[in-house]
């Protein structure tokens, strides 16, 4: 089956899809003041980005500060072999300290972001994955992160607009 296309998007769409990275609890009545359609045009807009991936979801922004003093690790994560990377990426996949990862190119293979209690845990997994030969793991040079200057708060509204056509 072929993948589905994603819908063409108006101005319009990118204005709901940018309001609703800044509040994905916004009401549909003050989506749509924002946006200047009706409040059905605006929910019926709202359903065809959900019903195309284009939304992928919502979800609660946890400040974790508030809770917790966890250590944020950046990693540079090198493999021996790219035959072992569909078995790595399973296992990093399956935890839960590792809250982000991206495959880069460059020296390094992988690039993740492990929140852990703290440094003896974020060791532990660490080691875990380096003495693991089935994973390949050569070597993992690790970031401690000492504060955010600034967090992901949404894409860009120039990047919402997409390819044109």
């Amino acid at each position: 089956m072929p993948a589905k296309r994603p819908p063409a998007l108006d101005r319009i769409d990118v204005k709901i899809l940018a309001a609703l990275q800044r509040d994905g609890r916004s009401t549909i009545q003050k989506l749509a003041e924002t946006v200047a359609l009706s409040p059905r045009a605006t929910l019926e807009r709202v359903r065809r980005l959900e019903s195309s991936g284009v939304i992928a979801g919502y979800q609660a922004v946890v400040e974790l500060r508030h809770l917790s003093r966890p250590v944020n690790v950046f990693a540079e994560i090198i493999l021996d072999k790219h035959a072992n990377s569909g078995r790595f990426e399973k296992r990093l996949a399956a935890l839960d300290e590792a809250v982000e990862c991206w495959e880069v190119s460059g020296t390094v293979d992988y690039v993740a972001r492990f929140v852990c209690a703290d440094l003896a845990a974020y060791e532990e997994l660490t080691s875990a994955l380096i003495d693991d030969a089935h994973l390949g793991v050569t070597r993992i040079v690790s970031h401690v992160a000492l504060r955010p200057i600034r967090r992901f708060a949404g894409y860009p509204e120039s990047l919402l607009v997409g390819k044109r056509s």
